[in-house]
């Protein structure tokens, strides 16, 4: 029987990632999870497996505005989570997408780099996104590497890339884990001065979509209307449990788990 939706629409805007570790992929699965709906616009296509990304080709932006005007003429979107861009140009798209949903919460997954390290845009895409895309989100989520290539301090720690970067963008959520400590601290700074540290136990090995599905996460909890220091708690939860349950499907980096074994059962 066909019964309407009740389940909160999540427009993505992100990479395709072949092997299924990263990108709208992950979006989906993370989304799906929170009981949402995914919307998925491919912004990117890539050439990558679990080891590293080889090559990467922006897509028109027509085609990814073709795609998000049918999104939304159709669908209500309650959130928007933004993954891979690639070049200045996809920046201004996504500016004009989001000038149609006035109001909705954007999450900014910073993707300025794959997990193995190869670049995914150059370095100018880092500077648009910092200067004309971080003020309208409601949240960037860099990891320290990220952070610190937005905020242009390659030494820089968490505290000076915050401070660097709070008068762009409301909140901001730099995530740990790039170094040897024996704890993960990840750290919500918010522009009006408030700040929270969010500590977890550090995993062995290394992950390929870890960064997607933290912002996908709480682009699904945000819509579905949870507050967002809330919403924070539960994506890190949510997100450090399928990194815990994580396989490793080729030779590269393991891929978080995000759905259950026996969800299409």
């Amino acid at each position: 029987m066909n019964t309407p939706s009740s389940r909160p629409v999540v427009l993505c805007l992100s990479g395709h990632d072949p092997s299924g570790g990263a990108g709208l992929q992950a979006d989906i699965e993370a989304l799906l999870a929170q009981g949402c709906h995914a919307a998925p616009a491919i912004t990117a296509l890539t050439v990558q497996d679990t080891v590293d990304v080889s090559d990467f080709r922006v897509l028109d932006r027509d085609w990814v505005l073709a795609q998000a005007h049918a999104i939304i003429a159709d669908l209500p979107v309650a959130a928007v989570k933004l993954g891979m861009l690639g070049s200045v140009e996809m920046v201004d798209t996504v500016l004009e997408i989001m000038a149609l949903l006035p109001g909705v919460p954007l999450v900014c997954d910073p993707v300025l780099r794959a997990g193995g390290g190869g670049a995914l845009g150059k370095n100018e895409v880092g500077y648009a996104m910092r200067e004309r895309l971080l003020p309208r989100a409601t949240l960037a989520t860099p990891n320290l590497p990220e952070a610190r290539l937005l905020a242009e301090l390659p030494e820089g720690s968490a505290d000076q890339c915050a401070e660097k970067l709070l008068p762009f963008v409301e909140h901001l959520l730099i995530t740990g884990g790039h170094g040897d400590e024996a704890e993960v601290h990840n750290r919500l700074y918010s522009r009006d001065g408030a700040r929270q540290v969010f500590t977890c136990q550090r995993l062995p090995g290394s992950y390929h979509g870890s960064g997607c599905t933290l912002a996908s996460t709480l682009a699904g909890r945000l819509a579905l209307g949870e507050r967002l220091d809330s919403a924070v708690r539960s994506a890190l939860d949510y997100t450090w449990r399928t990194l815990r349950d994580a396989e490793r499907p080729g030779r590269g980096q393991f891929v978080p788990r995000r759905l259950p074994l026996d969800f299409c059962a």
